[in-house]
């Protein structure tokens, strides 16, 4: 017999289950001690459940690592996506954009400084974790940007490179303000700004 702690997936849905009680678990382990600072004893206590389930669902911590963060990234694409007017002027979108990617970045900060500090410094799952990421938020800004709005406007469709720039601006302005002690949303302005600036080739 096994006690509520210790209980191990036994059907698909008991499976989607626990693996996504782990992924809270590294979520909420992560907040409290830094990604680095947590093992596998911590996920599993925080999950309510056995090492052994864990290494049904990963490989290791850097595997369920690298889970998170795509089911967090897609997630923060889903609401910036859905944030955005695409019949409002263009420089309304971009404050929406702006502002739902700040909104989700400050929800969760602990999670944001992990993956744009922890993440270049993991094994090859990391590394393809962060083209794959980085390729899904390009797709998301450039269907935003190619829009009759946009061109409309005289200011779209935005080159790949500029996107580039645009994200890691964002990324690590952001990261640097949660480091510093700072929040997120105080940045608002200047990235909204920032990024008009950016996008509009008439500047």
């Amino acid at each position: 017999m096994t006690t509520a702690g210790q209980r191990t997936a036994s059907t698909p849905e008991d499976a989607g289950t626990f693996r996504q009680r782990l992924l809270d678990g590294l979520a909420s382990a992560i907040v409290d001690n830094g990604y680095r600072s947590t093992t596998v004893a911590d996920i599993v206590g925080r999950a309510r459940t056995s090492r052994r389930t864990f290494y049904e669902h990963f490989e290791d911590k850097e595997r369920c690592f690298v889970a998170l963060l795509a089911e967090k990234n897609a997630e923060m694409i889903r609401e910036i996506v859905a944030s955005v007017d695409p019949a409002a002027p263009w420089e309304n979108q971009v404050r929406q954009a702006v502002e739902a990617w700040i909104v989700a970045s400050e929800s969760e900060p602990a999670i944001t400084v992990s993956w744009i500090r922890d993440v270049p410094s993991l094994g090859v799952a990391a590394r393809q974790l962060q083209r794959d990421s980085m390729a899904a938020f390009v797709t998301m800004i450039e269907t935003l940007c190619d829009t009759d709005e946009w061109r409309s406007a005289g200011v779209g469709p935005v080159p790949r490179q500029l996107i580039l720039l645009l994200i890691g601006g964002l990324r690590e302005l952001i990261a640097t303000t949660v480091e510093d002690g700072g929040r997120v949303s105080d940045i608002t302005e200047i990235a909204m700004r920032a990024s008009i600036a950016l996008l509009d080739p008439r500047r």
